[in-house]
């Protein structure tokens, strides 16, 4: 298997087993022993909400079976905890563990890129910023790179149709970017970078790679490497910037690489949290009890990454039969949390969740406005 071969099946692993982690809840929080707050530990494919929403880490092995597994403690940051990888340096690496903001084939943050792609056009001079922190251990093969989406349209659930575009900070061992170098010594933003390229069927790869390696960037501006890509042909003015991640390529072990802080500013602006809302109607009755149907929606400000109802049921009526999350009854209050399967809600749309109730009283009814966080 050639390496363009090696990659592209990295595209549609990421697709299909991130679409399985969405549907098997692929969240997994572990509290460390004597820790004072919980570390959670991903292993092959899974992923998890950091930063309040506003990032998410996930253990992106596409490309090796070996034992491997990465940690963070609910901040802006990660660290590969153990890597057995052991793939050869002229083909693919075995894997991507990184953080990032936007949306990787349809599972997305709260906020920023998320909520508010933004097209190539518009990065402009101090429009998007990025800052991020690695340790970086000097042994195994690697690379500490960014790996940022265009697509053609504003959104979508699947590959990105558009570019993908590395910046590489550095890298370890004799490990090299997709494709051929057609460019060398380029000064954009105050820094010297080589240009390489690759058509990768649906999509071109470019990756910058700078010309003396560092630990980490301040305030790293995308316009003059984006405004480069455009002008070579890469990339579209018309298309939109939906997902930038920063990360490690491993292909042999990469124990000890962490990511200390990272963040994604555009504009400047901090991330707008999701919101949400709940919206109850009574959908049949009988005597002595009802069912009733609930209307979860996002209405702005980013997907949802888990939600939460709170709605309080009149006298007489208790909970018997229920769908779509876990419903919990005190007295008349009633909490209900998603389900594995549809706590992650994209901005706009909505889910369906219900209950049978016993009732006691002469009128079914349940709160037409309920409360969501």
């Amino acid at each position: 298997m050639t390496w363009t071969q090696k990659t592209t099946a990295r595209v549609r692993k990421a697709a299909s087993l991130a679409a399985a982690a969405l549907l098997a809840g692929g969240i997994v929080a572990v509290a460390a022993a004597g820790a004072q707050a919980a570390t959670t530990t991903l292993t092959q494919m899974q992923f998890t909400s950091v930063g309040g929403g506003v990032y998410n880490v996930q253990n992106n092995e596409w490309g090796s079976g070996a034992a491997e597994s990465i940690t963070t403690d609910g901040n802006a940051d990660f660290t590969v905890a153990n890597s057995a990888i052991n793939n050869a340096t002229n083909g693919a690496p075995g894997g991507y563990p990184s953080i990032y903001q936007g949306c990787h084939w349809g599972n997305c943050t709260s906020g920023g890129l998320s909520a508010t792609p933004v097209q190539v056009s518009a990065i402009t001079a101090g429009k998007v910023t990025t800052s991020w922190s690695t340790s970086q251990p000097g042994t195994g093969a690697y690379d500490v790179a960014y790996d940022i989406w265009f697509n053609q349209t504003p959104t979508t659930t699947g590959q990105p149709n558009g570019t993908e575009l590395m910046i590489w900070l550095n890298h370890n061992g004799p490990v090299q970017p997709f494709g051929s170098q057609v460019a060398t010594n380029v000064s954009l933003g105050g820094r010297g970078y080589n240009v390489w390229e690759g058509n990768q069927g649906g999509f071109d790869t470019v990756s910058y790679t700078m010309t003396t390696g560092t630990t980490s960037v301040s305030g790293l501006d995308l316009a003059p490497l984006v405004q480069d890509a455009v002008s070579r042909g890469f990339t579209q003015n018309s298309w939109f910037l939906i997902d930038m991640e920063a990360g490690f390529e491993l292909w042999q072990g990469g124990a000890g690489l962490a990511t200390n802080s990272f963040s994604v500013n555009i504009n400047g602006a901090a991330p707008k949290p999701a919101t949400c809302s709940g919206t109850g109607s009574v959908s049949s009755s009988w005597s002595g009890g009802f069912q009733a149907g609930i209307v979860v929606a996002d209405t702005g400000g980013g997907p949802l990454n888990g939600w939460t109802l709170n709605f309080a049921l009149p006298s007489g009526e208790t909970l018997n039969s229920t769908w779509g999350g876990t419903f919990t009854q005190s007295g008349q209050n009633v909490t209900v949390t998603n389900a594995p399967y549809n706590g992650v809600i994209k901005q706009g749309s909505s889910v369906s969740i219900g209950f049978t109730a016993n009732n006691t009283g002469s009128t079914a009814s349940v709160p037409a406005s309920i409360a969501c966080t």
